[in-house]
């Protein structure tokens, strides 16, 4: 089986599952807070390796049977359960604009969280190192994308978000 179908119920999630839900929370999940300096850098890095990660999958194939395969699926699955999870969270903000239900209780960041453990499960089942330097550019930029996301969001919601900083963390 070619790689690439791997991403298939991603993006059904993404984007199917997210504009059906909501079509605000749709155009919400693709704002980038203003980048400037290093931070530009960094987006395009991790524009980079996602589109490397996806082009790269068209071109590896699943290995079958083998140990890391299992391990792969097992991943890979529940990558796909907490995308759908997040998503379905993600579309229904309370009032003040603030995702603070479902997963988000638990992590302030559970989409990143399941684009992770989704992409990890493709590693394993491809067994490609490739995809695993990939996934580490798209995970350290991530990061520092989430900071700036975060810095956002106190200048956006103030005090209420900080305090939600102190109950929900960051990723787990």
């Amino acid at each position: 089986m070619n790689g690439f179908l791997l991403l298939i119920p991603l993006f059904l999630i993404r984007y199917g599952l997210l504009y059906a839900m909501s079509k605000d929370a749709f155009s919400r999940a693709a704002f980038v807070p203003p980048m400037v300096g290093r931070k530009k850098i960094i987006l395009r890095l991790n524009q980079f390796s996602t589109i490397g990660f996806f082009v790269y999958l068209l071109f590896v194939r699943v290995i079958l049977g083998s140990f890391l395969f299992y391990l792969g699926i097992f991943i890979y699955s529940a990558g796909i359960v907490l995308h759908a999870v997040s998503t379905v969270n993600y579309a229904a903000p309370a009032e003040n604009g603030l995702n603070t239900n479902g997963l988000y209780r638990v992590s302030r960041n559970p989409m990143y969280v399941a684009y992770f453990v989704f992409f990890l499960g493709c590693v394993f089942l491809t067994q490609s190192l490739v995809l695993l330097v990939l996934l580490l550019v798209f995970q350290v930029t991530n990061h520092w994308l989430i900071l700036a996301e975060e810095r956002w969001c106190v200048a956006e919601f103030g005090e209420v978000y900080i305090q939600y900083m102190k109950k929900a963390r960051r990723y787990l």
